[in-house]
């Protein structure tokens, strides 16, 4: 009883009052895993992931968490920034890069004494100038040469994008778009065109084989153990390329689905994988004493590949998928695991974004925002502290032609340039089936006034006029 009472207690006051050291801060984020991959989030799903579920009953499960973008690379900058992608030109997958004149978290956190450090997919950029690597990389991508180092890393171990999520390095001879089995003699592979870097803009060459998300925990545990060692506060990005097409599993994963066909058995099998490492990672931070000061930060990058019916991933309930606007397209599990500061097994219906990790991490810090620049996130401290569920800042969305702004209860939705609207209530209807804008034209009126406002202010940024 009287834990229970200190924990309420400490809700409610002032971070900074009852922390006793700077947390620390692990940013987790999987490519292209749907709403409805996670047991968390829906029970009806095939795919094994005991750990995400463990994490999500020790925790914070955010039932409206949105990927800052329907594709990977701005939501990525998003995380850093804390602004929305358009502000700073990295408008789709494989555009534009992380310019230097942006703030970013790592940035921000290395001033306050932490040691920082990004492990997996990068994509923010290319990371070689000389030889020609995955997307970009090379003589042809110089323009977007921009890597974790010259954004605030003292440490990586990162590919510059989409690699096979079992030995990741390599494709059979005639391996196809979707995935593969697994190869049992690795030496009939052929490259597959990219590789892993390190800070110092070097190839790495050793432990490269098996699960890639294996071969990534293998980075990031060795340097929280040496924060942890050397008692400093760190700063981890682990982006999973699972489970970003192709999808390969490994032997002691794909068993489990050994009914299913190749495309959803290795699907499933990676998930499952990176499952095991999420578990791992929760284990060791508790061996090393540093879980109850670690913000443990989990989501997906956008919504799952292909046409439904078609590709294994889920967005459970919701309308759409990856490269839409649509709800199956941004919404994406989120979950916080922080012991002592988030209740288990708590959940919230507040509006979160990816763009609110860096407002809310500099918050618990209580530091100020280093810049006078819009900022699209928000401090979510008070929903983590169940202090609140009301965003009061909408969420604004723009890929391609589709633009939308959403509230708590209302989401305005365009797909074609603002030719169209859309209009729809996401607490009586979040799988989009109603859509009221013909009933409610001064709410879409409204709406859309703000949402031109908030396009106008991206359109300065993206120009320049922030710096």
């Amino acid at each position: 009883m009287l834990r229970q009472s200190l924990f309420l207690l400490a809700l409610f006051l002032p971070f900074n009052l009852f922390a006793a050291e700077k947390p620390n801060v692990i940013l987790v984020m999987c490519d292209d895993l749907g709403w409805g991959d996670l047991t968390a989030f829906n029970p009806e799903t095939p795919i094994k992931t005991p750990h995400l579920s463990e994490m999500a009953a020790a925790g914070l499960k955010f039932n409206r968490f949105y990927a800052a973008a329907p594709v990977c690379s701005p939501t990525r900058g998003s995380c850093l920034t804390g602004r929305h992608p358009y502000r700073y030109g990295i408008y789709f997958a494989n555009t534009g890069h992380l310019k230097s004149k942006e703030i970013t978290l790592p940035e921000i956190l290395k001033k306050e004494g932490y040691t920082t450090g990004h492990f997996g997919k990068w994509h923010l950029g290319t990371l070689t100038t000389t030889i020609k690597d995955a997307n970009r990389g090379g003589p042809k991508g110089k323009k977007n040469f921009s890597t974790p180092q010259m954004n605030g890393y003292d440490r990586c171990f990162v590919t510059e994008s989409k690699v096979p999520t079992y030995d990741p390095l390599i494709k059979p001879k005639a391996g196809g778009k979707n995935g593969w089995d697994y190869l049992k003699n690795p030496a009939e592979g052929v490259s597959y065109g990219t590789h892993y870097w390190d800070e110092n803009g070097e190839v790495v060459k050793e432990n490269l084989s098996g699960d890639d998300s294996r071969v990534i925990m293998d980075r990031a545990i060795p340097f929280i153990e040496e924060a942890a060692k050397e008692k400093t506060p760190f700063f981890a990005a682990i982006w999973f390329h699972s489970p970003h097409l192709p999808v390969v599993a490994g032997p002691e994963h794909v068993k489990h689905y050994s009914e299913h066909s190749e495309y959803d058995r290795n699907y499933y099998g990676c998930i499952t994988a990176l499952d095991e490492q999420i578990g791992r990672l929760r284990k060791r931070l508790k061996e090393l004493d540093v879980a109850e000061n670690t913000m443990l930060w989990f989501c997906s990058d956008n919504g799952p590949e292909g046409q439904t019916g078609k590709a294994p991933g889920s967005a459970g309930p919701f309308r759409g998928r990856k490269r839409s606007l649509y709800e199956g397209g941004v919404r994406v599990p989120g979950l916080l695991e922080w012991p002592g500061h988030v209740q288990a097994g708590t959940e919230t219906n507040l509006p979160a974004v990816t763009s609110d990790y860096l407002p809310t991490v500099l918050a618990v810090i209580g530091i100020d925002y280093p810049g006078n620049r819009p900022i699209d996130g928000i401090n979510l401290l008070p929903a983590i502290q169940q202090r609140t569920s009301s965003r009061k800042s909408p969420i604004g969305f723009q890929s391609g032609k589709m633009k939308s702004w959403v509230t708590d209860q209302y989401k305005l939705f365009s797909p074609d340039q603002g030719k169209t609207w859309e209009l729809y209530d996401l607490i009586k209807d979040p799988v989009e089936q109603t859509d009221l804008a013909a009933m409610q034209p001064e709410l879409v009126q409204s709406m859309k006034s703000e949402l031109e406002d908030w396009i106008r202010s991206c359109s300065a940024s993206d120009k320049g006029k922030d710096y």
